[in-house]
């Protein structure tokens, strides 16, 4: 039974010969399906590679051919409104109907469970009231900084030329000019895609340096300061980690680096292109203040800050410290979330590392107030944010504005087809085949990305005013209720300002404070190098 299909198509193609030779035309039509199968399945009874194959010649194609299109299958027709994966078709059809303009209300009541641990609702007011604007900002930009900007409450995340085509740029860019927002260039630095239609820029620097590095990949301080002093760029980022891979760098495979990207980046062509996992600029707490300090010095007084996703809370606390005793404070801090984001990572990476974004970014805001710094730093807050219940439960935790990358890429066509590493994204947004982006049309898509930033807001302001309040800053933490079973979880946890210099601090907090030391990443009660133990190295494995 096993080689009934395969012999059924043999036993097929020597009949559909046979009938060909006795002259029926439509033999040599069926000679020339039978044939190649048929031999396909002899070359599957002769292979070594696939036991699945070997025993079940043929028919095992099947399996292969429904697993490529498994999650086509269970997007479409099995998963309801309300499953994530990783953002539900409710979510989903949110962005299309913003991008598009359309209806977006929802019929029958909510489908989420209101019971279930980890919901999150907000209170709302007997008084409403109605905004006078929804077109919120916050002004970046602390002592130090002779270049504020305001920046809007809701703006496009770091994504980076050659992750994503050059129709995806050039449309997140004209829509972020016509709508008045910032957008976040990612780490492959600032192609002439961004700069096209003068929207303005957020310029991430990562470990990489692309845009501003020498040709060993060091950071040049002249290149830096020559392309900051663009006035199309308002802040400048440093990215410590991201939440989709915490830890690890970024690889931006050698078949996507077209010669335009490779220009952009600084780098050569035919090889892949590697973000090192960690900073060559500096190894310590006290050394990533000081050349933060350096980056506002080369970007004449613009904001300059760093993002991170959380993780060890005494390295966050070392910063911290590392601040006061220099002196020297970002105007910003971007807070990831490990719900990850646009970068494709190891499944050890995007399932287990990494503070989610309630927890990282209520940790950072907590922290900074306890430091008694708050009041010089301004938070914003990245990780699947896509409707205006998100920014308000990401200002509730603590920020003062919010980034999108996934939410964006949806209304500039993408599909979630989870293809973005590939090079076949099939809308034309992470790939760089030239016949694929001509399917995304910037013309059209600009507008989308507009629309989707307006209307969001709007939704937010309408929200914020059922709550009781005209501005964003009147948000407070009592007015977010998360569901918890776990009474240990660090958003139970609030501080004073000063708090953590404090004998009566919770010790969620005291414990890593009391780690952190401003001359090591390391916790203070650790050595620099083990030298004892099953990880101390030795004469055979250094």
């Amino acid at each position: 039974m096993r080689f009934a299909f395969f012999a059924a198509f043999v036993a097929a193609a020597f009949v559909s010969f046979g009938l060909g030779l006795a002259g029926f035309f439509w033999g040599w039509i069926a000679l020339a399906v039978t044939a190649p199968l048929s031999l396909l399945g002899i070359r599957d009874l002769v292979q070594t590679r696939h036991s699945l194959l070997r025993n079940y010649p043929l028919l095992a194609h099947m399996r292969w051919l429904f697993e490529g299109i498994r999650p086509e299958i269970r997007q479409y027709l099995i998963e309801s409104d309300a499953d994530a994966f990783p953002f539900n078709r409710e979510q989903r059809s949110l962005v299309y109907q913003r991008a598009k303009q359309e209806q977006e209300t929802v019929p029958f009541g909510t489908q989420m469970d209101v019971y279930k641990a980890g919901y999150g609702y907000f209170t709302h007011s007997l008084a409403p009231v109605h905004p006078k604007t929804d077109n919120f900002r916050r002004r970046v930009g602390g002592p130090d900084c002779t270049q504020p900007y305001d920046i809007s409450l809701f703006n496009v995340s770091g994504m980076s030329f050659g992750a994503l085509s050059a129709n995806a740029i050039a449309a997140l860019n004209k829509g972020a000019a016509t709508g008045g927002f910032a957008h976040d260039t990612g780490e492959g630095s600032i192609s002439p895609h961004h700069r096209r239609h003068g929207g303005d820029l957020i310029w991430q620097i990562a470990s990489g340096y692309f845009g501003c590095r020498t040709a060993d990949g060091k950071f040049d301080p002249d290149k830096f300061a020559a392309t900051a002093a663009d006035p199309q760029v308002k802040m400048i980022e440093l990215k410590l980690s991201q939440g989709a891979k915490p830890g690890h760098g970024g690889v931006l495979p050698a078949s996507k680096i077209t010669p335009e990207i490779a220009e952009t980046r600084g780098i050569p062509m035919g090889q892949d292109c590697v973000s090192p996992a960690s900073h060559p600029s500096f190894s310590t707490p006290e050394g990533m203040v000081s050349f933060l300090g350096e980056l506002r010095r080369l970007a004449k007084g613009k904001p300059v800050g760093f993002k991170l996703c959380v993780g060890h809370p005494h390295e966050f606390m070392a910063i911290c410290k590392a601040m006061i005793a220099q002196g020297i404070y970002p105007d910003f801090i971007v807070v990831d979330g490990k719900e990850g984001g646009t970068g494709a990572a190891p499944v050890e990476f995007t399932n287990s590392l990494g503070m989610p974004l309630r927890e990282g970014l209520h940790f950072v805001h907590m922290t900074l107030i306890g430091a008694g710094v708050r009041e010089r730093i301004r938070i914003g807050a990245s990780g699947k944010i896509i409707s205006g219940a998100d920014i308000a439960t990401a200002l509730a935790l603590g920020a003062d504005w919010c980034n999108s990358a996934r939410g964006f890429m949806f209304a500039v066509g993408c599909i979630q087809a989870r293809a973005c590493h590939t090079n076949r994204c099939p809308t034309g947004v992470a790939t760089q085949d030239p016949t694929r982006q001509r399917g995304l049309v910037v013309e059209d898509k600009y507008k989308r990305v507009a629309n989707f930033h307006r209307n969001t807001l709007h939704g937010f302001a309408e929200m914020l005013g059922a709550m009781g309040l005209d501005d964003p800053s009147q948000i407070r933490p009592e007015t977010l209720h998360i569901r918890s079973t776990d009474p240990t979880s660090i958003l139970h946890h609030r501080l004073k300002p000063g708090q953590l210099f404090e004998e009566e601090c919770p010790v969620a907090f005291a414990t890593p404070w009391n780690l952190a030391r401003i001359d090591s990443f390391r916790p203070a009660d650790l050595a620099e190098t083990p030298t004892s133990g099953p990880y101390a190295p030795s004469e055979t494995h250094p």
